[in-house]
């Protein structure tokens, strides 16, 4: 039976690209995900279309009927163009002439030629992205649906068009976005579809670093990333592309003693992170704040298991790990870093009488990430004693109201010191050298301490008094002490 969606059809961007295709005179044809994204109701803002001849052709003639200046991207290598359109939001509509492909095996790079509408449909991942929508005149907003498309959808089935084999084979990131969209979409992969996946896992070793990862990225934002995880444990791709998480799976036990499975811990903890934030970069500090417990643990008799030093070894895995998975070695990378360093201590502070040293220290180390930390302390909550959550939850409340308290009074977060190097060698008289940091030090130590304030004269007597300590004499005038203190402001 025939389905129509012409409503699909009835916006203003399609408006000129159905003028266009009149204009040009070839069948063309709305394909993959803004038919898929439209039938499960989704947002989409990217439209492709395929066209029966040349989609550089079409994209230009589309160009020309929106007017207002708007040019067609033309990438003349592969054959294809893109134009943005801007009403109330930016599209992307991508164009390709139809074509088939052949793969080599050790290589994603298809040998391409032009081809039908089956043809194009052939090529496509999963039955799911070869539905389309008719852009010609007579049969405007047809459901073309070679492969039973529409039924998978409905049955939340991620299926491929062709042999399963040759499909991975032939791409074989296609793996990847089979679990993405899996996860993506809360559907299932089809039985036989999966073990070709894990038949022919090890081809992911010929795709670049940097498309799996912005693939693994998309299973990470989507809203349950553990179901992803699984999947990829499962069809043994995690062991090839993220072999260190993989070792965080399994209890060991000793004389009667266990420790939790590290793996299914950290994707609770994962889940728990997607279910307040959308911050790619606080959930890749779920993923890895105990990625070293596996390097570091050890059973004492009488203790039991122990990861000793486990954040510290994790926060130096990270540019390790950041640099092999092509991810960015930038303060995306140190804040992640900053996470496993410090994910223990609001832990330890909710465990015990609250100084207001202690969160002095926290939040002079934490800075302006305070907040992400928190959370992902308070995700890091995985018993599955509800009395113990509350516990743990009601005292990370207080940690918070004190970290509130003690910043407002103190200001210590981004903390900058209120005696500078220069003013310290120019008070003394001296050059550069370890008297400096040690005064710096002192003063630090005292102001996150508590011993005095984060005050410009409670820090210069003191570093009078530790200069002193030194044996350095001060040669700065108390004019010039006073110049320096209207330069200066406490942080």
């Amino acid at each position: 039976m025939e389905q129509h969606f012409s409503q699909y059809l009835e916006i203003p961007v399609f408006k000129a690209l159905i003028g266009a295709v009149k204009d040009y005179g070839h069948p063309a044809y709305v394909v993959g995900g803004y038919v898929r994204d439209k039938l499960l109701n989704r947002p989409t803002k990217d439209i492709d279309v395929v066209v029966i001849g040349s989609g550089i052709e079409l994209a230009e003639l589309y160009a020309a009927r929106l007017g207002h200046g708007i040019k067609a991207r033309v990438f003349k290598n592969f054959g294809t163009a893109m134009v943005k359109f801007h009403d109330r939001d930016e599209w992307i509509v991508e164009f390709v002439g139809a074509r088939k492909e052949s793969y080599r095996a050790d290589s994603r790079k298809p040998i391409v030629e032009d081809g039908t509408l089956e043809d194009d449909q052939n090529r496509r991942d999963f039955t799911i992205n070869t539905l389309a929508l008719s852009l010609n005149e007579g049969d405007l907003g047809k459901l073309l649906d070679s492969f039973g498309g529409y039924h998978d959808l409905e049955s939340g089935l991620i299926r491929t068009p062709l042999d399963p084999d040759r499909t991975y084979s032939d791409d074989p990131l296609r793996m990847m976005r089979a679990i993405r969209f899996a996860t993506q979409l809360d559907f299932v992969i089809e039985k036989e579809s999966f073990e070709s996946i894990k038949r022919n896992a090890d081809r992911i070793n010929i795709i670049s670093k940097e498309r799996i990862k912005d693939e693994l990225e998309k299973i990470i934002l989507s809203r349950k990333p553990s179901v992803g995880f699984n999947l990829l444990h499962d069809s043994g791709l995690l062991k090839i592309i993220f072999p260190e998480f993989v070792a965080l799976k399994g209890a060991e036990y000793i004389d009667g003693k266990g420790h939790k499975d590290n793996f299914h811990h950290t994707l609770q903890v994962l889940d728990n992170v997607a279910a307040k934030s959308d911050n790619l970069w606080l959930r890749w500090g779920a993923i890895l704040h105990d990625i070293a417990k596996p390097v570091t643990k050890k059973f004492e008799p009488g203790t039991g298991w122990t990861f000793h030093a486990h954040e510290f070894v994790g926060a130096k895995m990270v540019p390790r790990l950041f640099h092999r998975m092509k991810m960015p070695e930038d303060e995306k990378m140190r804040f992640v870093q900053k996470l496993v360093l410090l994910h223990l201590r609001p832990i330890v502070l909710s465990q015990e009488v609250v100084t207001d040293s202690a969160v002095r220290r926290l939040l002079f180390d934490a800075g302006d990430d305070i907040d992400d930390l928190m959370s992902l302390c308070e995700a890091d909550i995985t018993s599955k004693n509800p009395e113990k959550v509350q516990k743990y939850l009601k005292n990370f409340e207080i940690v918070r109201q004190k970290l509130v308290e003690v910043e407002l009074k103190d200001r210590v977060r981004n903390w900058q010191p209120p005696i500078t190097g220069e003013l310290i060698m120019e008070t003394f008289g001296i050059p550069p050298g370890k008297e400096i940091g040690i005064i710096k030090n002192a003063i630090r130590e005292a102001i996150l301490d508590g011993i005095i304030h984060n005050d410009f004269e409670e820090a210069h007597r003191l570093m009078i008094e530790e200069g002193e300590k030194l044996g350095l004499k001060r040669v700065l005038t108390t004019k010039a002490h006073e110049g320096q203190h209207k330069g200066t402001q406490s942080i």
